[in-house]
């Protein structure tokens, strides 16, 4: 096998990467995955394959971890706005420093790819405006600066023999190994089954731009295996424009999905009132032949039959497993991480 279909994947054990893991593996790739391994216990559905692991934090790699792949596809990170905001001096030292220092080392070590996962919430709280990739970055949260200030020092390192790509995914959902329920649609059917009622806080106005998980992986293949010139050093939102979404028809469609679901719209008025909408154009006319196969309503059938079918309760729903927030401090109280977000070595 070449050098080209040899890949490490960083975070391969997360929501995002257990199931792009099994994509790429299926599609004739080889695969590593490199992960500290937070979320080994956070199952709902079993993993279907298992890749050779490199079981380390993605601070500490060294050189020697990055020889011989043709491609490095840069999916850990602190997953969200909430565990971002849990300690800014771990999400800079996670999310940005660990990142363009990952990207120098591969670049050193004669990787010619570098596929780093961004995401859409870079443009910051956009009330009208559609956000393209030229739009002004305005980043509200540690998350979001990390991710900007990731992809600007990755920027620089570009050259003939190493090509970055910037892939800003939309709100992401779906059925994975390592399940989330503190993403929008995976919330709001998960209330629906678990519950019997969605209760929307907001006017639910603001809009998302929603994106299933298979999709995601499908479209992390297609920019790997995408001609040079078309994805160099190149920031793509992901995500197709008919995938934009208010929350009210998010709602709407969970409620859809489990018959017998109530939704309540109570608009409180301190509710989060975030909105942004993403335009994906530049990925349409690159990818032109590229199918989103997933709609939200076809991905939230997906997941109420799922749910039904593992007999999700609501004391499951609410599991601190589900949520990364919640399952961060967890492994804190308990002792298992120490201050620096590092296992205690009993772990």
């Amino acid at each position: 096998m070449t050098d080209s279909h040899r890949i490490l994947m960083t975070g391969h054990r997360g929501y995002l990467g257990s199931v792009m893991a099994r994509h790429l593996v299926e599609a004739g790739y080889d695969v590593t995955g490199l992960d500290t391994g937070y979320f080994d216990a956070c199952t709902l559905v079993p993993d279907a394959i298992s890749v050779r692991t490199i079981g380390k934090d993605i601070r500490d790699v060294t050189p020697a971890d990055l020889i011989g792949y043709g491609a490095v596809i840069h999916l850990a990170a602190l997953s969200n706005d909430p565990v971002g905001n849990l300690n800014d001096a771990w999400t800079e030292a996670i999310n940005f420093e660990s990142s363009s220092r990952l990207a120098q080392l591969a670049r050193d070590a004669g990787v010619r790819r570098f596929l780093f996962s961004s995401s859409c919430i870079m443009y910051g709280v956009a009330q009208a405006a559609v956000a393209t990739e030229e739009s002004p970055l305005n980043p509200q949260t540690e998350y979001a600066r990390s991710k900007v200030k990731a992809e600007q020092a990755i920027r620089t390192l570009a050259s003939d023999s190493f090509s970055p790509t910037f892939l800003r995914n939309g709100t992401v959902y779906g059925l994975s190994p390592r399940m989330r329920f503190d993403t929008v649609l995976n919330n709001l059917v998960g209330h629906a089954v678990a519950t019997g009622r969605v209760t929307v806080h907001s006017d639910g106005t603001p809009w998302r731009p929603v994106l299933h998980v298979e999709d995601v992986a499908r479209a992390f293949r297609a920019v790997l295996e995408a001609p040079h010139h078309l994805i160099h050093n190149e920031a793509i939102n992901i995500g197709a424009n008919h995938l934009n979404h208010r929350i009210r028809d998010l709602a709407e469609i969970a409620v859809e999905a489990v018959p017998g679901a109530t939704l309540d719209i109570v608009a409180e008025p301190d509710a989060d009132q975030r909105t942004y909408r993403a335009d994906f154009t530049k990925f349409a006319k690159s990818f032109p032949s590229f199918e989103f196969r997933w709609t939200a309503r076809r991905g939230a059938s997906q997941l109420a039959d799922c749910f039904r079918a593992v007999r999700l309760q609501q004391c499951d729903f609410t599991d601190k497993r589900f949520t990364r927030l919640t399952w961060l401090h967890h492994l804190i109280d308990t002792g298992r991480l120490d201050v620096s977000l590092r296992w205690r070595p009993a772990h």
